[in-house]
């Protein structure tokens, strides 16, 4: 029995049957010799119960006799040390879930209503739109091949910083009907896609795919859009690039949207979903029969009630942001706020910047932070919610007030005495 040498495996014929050859200086590390010529390397081993295991380890080509010697050596070292079952240990992994199918798994859970959000209900359709999004863009590239039971906090570090450079960063027309895909990089799309992972991994723990959460304790960068506030001088320039010549060309649904962001605080999502059944002008208030906090009754001021009342209707559309060629809502709107921020040289500006402008200038005019969680419908706030059917007169004022300061700095006039443009 020869010391497996390079020379002694590639000079080993091949013949009608396959056949081994034994290293003699190693216990159980041998070669298989092929009828086609080919030649794998292998490990022969027992448990710590006994039974007995034959592992490849790699082919002849692909790695040297000395490497594999190296893997036959760590294996069996392994074996010893630990107890374990090397190939019982490999077959369980390539059985095991990749990144990819969990995401997948853990979709499916929230199509069933099984992923509680923050608010304590199931996670609403478009927090779910936004989910997959960020699954596709960056979770599935960075990580999807990778197996769930082998993902280490080094690597959700590594996959954080990854999408902070903008390595997933993609501008092409690859969405539905070509619309224009748009992925960016930077600390507050690492931060929150970051912050989804570590959720899909907690459904994982759950489910008792994985013990621990590697991404727990990750710390997540901050997100300085999100400080954002407008200035006057900002507030006027975008007032101005919603009443420009420019304007005129934009369309009706998307100025209106920005008008609506701007003077009620409202995410995005609840004015592009806005219907006009939730809209309470008697009441002074805009009933939401969803949002990310679940049913949510909103005060809203003159202001907003006047370029309500200029809103663009669509004969059959619900929407107060209507689609002009279905009964569905205008869904440019996020693309129209990056454009007219760029019209108004304003770097930085998202809706989120706008809603919490609208807090700030409610902070300026001296409002409690209850009061301001109130009118925003923060999830944290309860005086919303026991005014479900009648809102308080108090919070109605005081929405009223903070959007006609947001009005005044951004037309320079205390009422209303502009028309809402766009064609």
């Amino acid at each position: 029995m020869p010391k497996l040498t390079k020379t002694e495996v590639e000079k080993a014929p091949p013949r009608e049957k396959q056949y081994t050859l034994w290293c003699s200086e190693l216990r159980g590390f041998g070669v298989y010799i092929h009828p086609t010529g080919r030649r794998t390397y292998f490990v022969d081993y027992r448990t710590g119960d006994g039974a007995r295991r034959r592992m490849t380890i790699g082919r002849h080509g692909a790695i040297t006799t000395d490497q594999a010697r190296k893997l036959a050596i760590e294996t069996m070292g392994g074996i010893v040390l630990q107890k374990g079952d090397p190939l019982l240990e490999r077959k369980t992994r390539r059985s095991s879930l990749t990144i990819a199918e969990l995401c997948d798994q853990y979709v499916a859970a929230v199509e069933r209503g099984l992923i509680i959000g923050r608010a304590g209900q199931p996670k609403r359709s478009t927090t779910l739109s936004t989910d997959r999004g960020r699954i596709v863009r960056h979770i599935k590239p960075l990580l999807g091949k990778r197996l769930v039971i082998d993902l280490d906090r080094s690597e959700v570090i590594r996959f954080m910083r990854d999408v902070h450079s903008g390595k997933t960063a993609v501008r092409n027309r690859s969405g539905k009907n070509g619309a224009r895909v748009m992925v960016t990089g930077g600390p507050g799309t690492a931060a929150r896609t970051t912050g989804l992972l570590g959720g899909i991994l907690t459904y994982a723990v759950d489910e008792g795919i994985i013990e621990n959460n590697p991404a727990r304790g990750v710390k997540r960068p901050a997100d300085r859009q999100r400080d954002r506030r407008l200035t006057r001088d900002e507030y006027r320039r975008l007032g101005e690039a919603l009443t420009g010549e420019l304007a005129e060309l934009d369309a009706r649904q998307a100025v209106t949207g920005v008008w609506l962001l701007a003077l009620t605080g409202c995410r995005l999502g609840e004015i592009v979903m806005l219907r006009w059944s939730e809209v309470d002008a008697a009441s002074g208030c805009l009933r939401l029969t969803d949002s990310k906090t679940g049913p949510s009754t909103r005060p809203a001021g003159h202001a907003a009630f006047d370029i309500l009342n200029d809103a663009l209707r669509v004969d059959g559309n619900p929407y107060v942001l209507p689609a002009m060629r279905s009964a569905l809502y205008y869904r440019g709107l996020a693309g129209y706020i990056t454009r007219l921020m760029k019209r108004a040289e304003l770097e930085g500006v998202t809706a989120h910047t706008l809603r919490h402008s609208f807090a700030s200038v409610a902070g300026d005019l001296g409002y409690s932070d209850s009061t301001i969680g109130a009118v925003l419908g923060h999830s944290s706030s309860t005086m919303t919610s026991r005014y479900v059917h009648r809102l308080d007169t108090v919070l109605v004022a005081a929405a009223n007030k903070i959007a006609g300061e947001v009005w005044r700095q951004m037309t320079g006039e205390s009422g209303k005495v502009v028309n809402i443009r766009g064609g």
